[in-house]
């Protein structure tokens, strides 16, 4: 594509977040609003990172439509939702990347490996070209290990891994905090 942006070579910083675990609280499977809670911060978070200039960007792996724990459609419909929620807090999301498939879900149209499942680091890339971000000056927030490696393989500058310190990520995390106030303080 004439004139575009190559992934992470150039553009604009992004603060990219994975969902369950780090804008929700993960209770397991989450696709419904009863079920949707925001973590203490996470709007105080983006709405820091907006001011400052960064794009706002949800990263998420959902496993659950594979499994056949509730369709596509439903995913989508709570991110509309949730990306209302964000605007009616002063925050527009540039943008929602998830991740529908598994290698050992249920359901055969999305059972299967995906460049895009984390720890691969498709969605963040992909994100990347669509945004046009400079993944090397980005930040990646998320809860897991393969959070962390998919940030990193990705080029993402700053992975930080949000928790109790106890996980390990193989040296792919920059940065480890308890609470997303830690991480608004220093934007």
């Amino acid at each position: 594509m004439e004139g575009a942006l190559e992934p992470g070579k150039s553009g604009r910083r992004a603060l990219l977040l994975d969902r369950d675990g780090v804008i929700n609280r993960d209770h397991g499977y989450v696709a419904t609003r009863e079920r949707f809670e925001f973590t203490c911060g996470i709007f105080t978070l983006t709405r820091r990172a907006v001011d400052r200039g960064y794009a706002v960007a949800v990263i998420t792996n959902q496993a659950g439509i594979a499994r056949g724990y509730y369709p596509e459609s439903q995913f989508f419909a709570l991110s509309r939702w949730m990306t209302d929620e964000f605007r009616r807090e002063g925050v527009d999301l540039a943008g929602v990347f998830h991740c529908p498939y598994f290698a050992n879900g249920d359901v055969p149209a999305y059972r299967r490996d995906s460049f895009w499942r984390k720890p691969a680091p498709g969605m963040i890339l992909e994100a990347a070209q669509r945004l046009q971000l400079d993944l090397a000056r980005s930040i990646f927030v998320g809860d897991q290990p393969t959070d962390m490696a998919a940030a990193a393989a990705a080029g993402v500058g700053t992975r930080v891994l949000i928790g109790d310190g106890q996980l390990c990520s193989a040296g792919h995390t920059t940065l480890t905090i308890r609470h997303l106030a830690e991480l608004t303080a220093t934007l």
